[in-house]
């Protein structure tokens, strides 16, 4: 079964730094989209300390990805990547839903 989203290689290396600094033990992170902005909608990285009954995971082989099930149907197809440039660093989705994106880029709307 295809992932709901991919995951690239500089997302991953940076997820697993990220987890390492947590000082705790975590499953990994989950992703979401919450009501933010002034296009609608903003993405959402947070640590997981579990997985929760309707989750989508993908497994990394070192932890794992959960997407929010309210999330799923806005982010089939994106890619997660992390980005470092010279005045901000970040994570970021490429998704083939959205219909646009608000000036600043916070936030978008499918």
């Amino acid at each position: 079964m295809k992932n709901a989203i991919t995951i690239t290689d500089a997302a991953i290396k940076r997820i697993r730094a990220l987890l390492a600094k947590r000082g705790k033990p975590s499953v990994g992170i989950k992703i979401g989209v919450r009501t933010k902005g002034c296009s609608g909608l903003s993405y959402t990285v947070e640590y997981a300390d579990a997985i929760e009954k309707f989750d989508e995971v993908i497994d990394t082989g070192e932890f794992k990805v959960l997407i929010d099930p309210k999330a799923v149907i806005f982010l089939i197809g994106s890619i997660m990547d992390y980005v470092e440039e010279r005045l901000k660093s970040g994570f970021t989705f490429r998704n083939p839903n959205e219909k646009g994106r608000c000036g600043c880029g916070e936030s978008f709307h499918v």
